[in-house]
């Protein structure tokens, strides 16, 4: 997965939870990972959350760390809930 506004050169993440919180209905996403070696854990809102397209994009620029596809928020995956 690809965290938007997150520039760190060689880092990896996997979803670890998706997390709600019942009493003011704030959601984030966990993931786990972090430069090579890391194994830290970080909560992100789900609009920052994108999903590995294996498509690279032509010419880097801005959203390029996103390729133009819609985060998790937008087009879930698998049902977030």
């Amino acid at each position: 997965m690809v965290v938007s506004g997150l520039a760190m050169r060689g880092a990896t993440w996997a979803f670890r939870a998706h997390v709600r919180n019942e009493r003011n209905g704030a959601e984030s996403i966990e993931v786990v990972g972090g430069r090579p070696g890391d194994q830290k854990i970080r909560s992100f809102e789900p609009g920052r959350i994108y999903a590995v397209t294996g498509r690279k994009a032509a010419r880097p620029g801005p959203g390029a760390a996103t390729g133009g596809e819609p985060s998790l928020a937008e087009a879930p995956q698998l049902p977030l809930g």
